[in-house]
């Protein structure tokens, strides 16, 4: 998406901006919020609880985003959807009084649109999202995950494709709704063994990104 409205809209008020540490939470699921919160810099990650407790990962956020749904436009107080971590060392995050923002969006029609458009962005990801997971099985969905772990952090290196991020078999089995951390290692080591991935300072480097494709119902 171009963020260039938001980037316009950010830089023309001099918003508050919060400052948070690695592994420390902005919001909690269920807890009510009177702000919106864009990400300025840093990396997130979205996660929800289900009612046996355990964490399921929604997404990663490494670039500047709206990062708390808005809902409707005149409750001062919305339960936060979901639980947001900061995975990077620190992360700096816009804090918008939710009404306010509401008003400026009203009063904008490029903010509008873009508004419409960015949910309109996530919507069909998180279609397809889902979509990929019921289809292609606990090993496609592994495969899944790697995917868009180097479509938000994959750079390009002479050995191949690095995932620059350190990223746990225990969050890759958060994302993929898998019960343990053990069942990604054996499925993460198939996949070095069909010389699809290998693992370099604890990052992900992705050999053949058509093996990885290969698994995936796209």
């Amino acid at each position: 998406m171009d963020n260039r409205v938001l980037e316009d809209y950010l830089q023309a008020h001099d918003f508050p901006v919060v400052v948070k540490e690695k592994k420390k939470y902005l919001t909690y699921e269920g807890l009510q919020d009177s702000n919106v919160y864009i990400l300025k810099s840093g990396t997130i990650k979205t996660s929800v609880i289900s009612r046996d407790g355990r964490e399921f990962n929604l997404r990663y956020i490494n670039s500047l985003e709206i990062v708390s749904l808005l809902k409707d436009e005149y409750s001062q107080f919305i339960d936060a959807p979901f639980n947001i971590r900061v995975e990077s060392c620190k992360a700096e995050l816009y804090q918008i009084d939710r009404v306010q923002f509401w008003k400026d969006i009203n009063q904008n029609l490029d903010l509008q649109l873009f508004v419409k458009d960015y949910y309109r962005v996530r919507l069909l990801h998180s279609m397809k999202r889902m979509q990929q997971m019921l289809m292609n099985g606990k090993f496609g969905a592994v495969c899944t995950q790697i995917y868009e772990l180097y479509d938000t952090f994959g750079v390009k290196t002479p050995e191949g494709l690095l995932i620059d991020f350190v990223v746990t078999n225990e969050e890759i089995a958060h994302f993929c709704g898998i019960a343990s951390a053990s069942s990604v290692n054996r499925m993460m080591q198939q996949l070095k063994d069909m010389g699809a991935i290998t693992m370099k300072r604890r990052k992900i480097l992705i050999l053949d990104l058509e093996i990885i494709k290969d698994n995936i119902i796209f």
